[in-house]
């Protein structure tokens, strides 16, 4: 009767082992699933970008410096390693606050600011800072599901056995250069 006894704990304890197992694995990944949903974001952000650069340049040429700066962080971003969110967080928001300033310089070329394909750039950027913004949310959510299932008790323990870790979040370092610029577009 004892043997039935210990074979039933056992057996429980496998149980839910793999039960947890699967939990972590499943949690792990619809982080990765998340973090893949950033990336094609900020991979569509960054192919926008040197049409963008070019428009600008049409009307604003001696703007060099913004210009290039632009150019600079955008080949920054695309260089890092893609699983390296705290980077990515940091390149992509330095990113964004250039093309705010890019933005703010439209502010002095009335003829920018009227031309349709600007226009049209500018929304396609605000639309893509949106999905950004959505894809963040995702995958911090995520994150943070699998970063509770590898810090509590017991599946913490099943965690470090097979080798699950914690995961950064994906967060801009200032609130402000995740904001979408706001530009004046009436005709004046």
């Amino acid at each position: 009767m004892l043997l039935w006894i210990i074979l039933a704990v056992v057996a429980a304890v496998i149980v839910y082992a793999i039960a947890v197992f699967n939990r972590l694995v499943r949690t792990r990944q619809m982080a990765n699933e998340a973090w893949s949903g950033i990336d094609v974001q900020l991979k569509r952000r960054s192919d926008l970008v040197p049409s963008l650069v070019d428009t600008v340049k049409g009307y604003a040429a001696h703007e060099r410096g913004v210009l290039d700066e632009v150019t600079q962080l955008r080949g920054a971003a695309r260089a890092l390693p893609s699983d390296d969110v705290a980077a990515r967080a940091q390149a992509e928001g330095a990113l964004s606050a250039a093309l705010g300033r890019l933005f703010a310089l439209s502010e002095n070329y009335p003829d920018l600011k009227a031309s349709a394909n600007f226009i049209g750039l500018q929304q396609q950027l605000s639309d893509l800072e949106n999905d950004i913004q959505m894809a963040r949310r995702y995958y911090n959510g995520a994150v943070r599901n699998l970063n509770v299932l590898v810090q509590s008790f017991p599946s913490n323990l099943i965690a470090g056995v097979f080798g699950f870790a914690q995961r950064d979040y994906f967060e801009l370092s200032d609130a402000t250069e995740g904001a979408v610029p706001q530009v004046d577009l009436a005709p004046r």
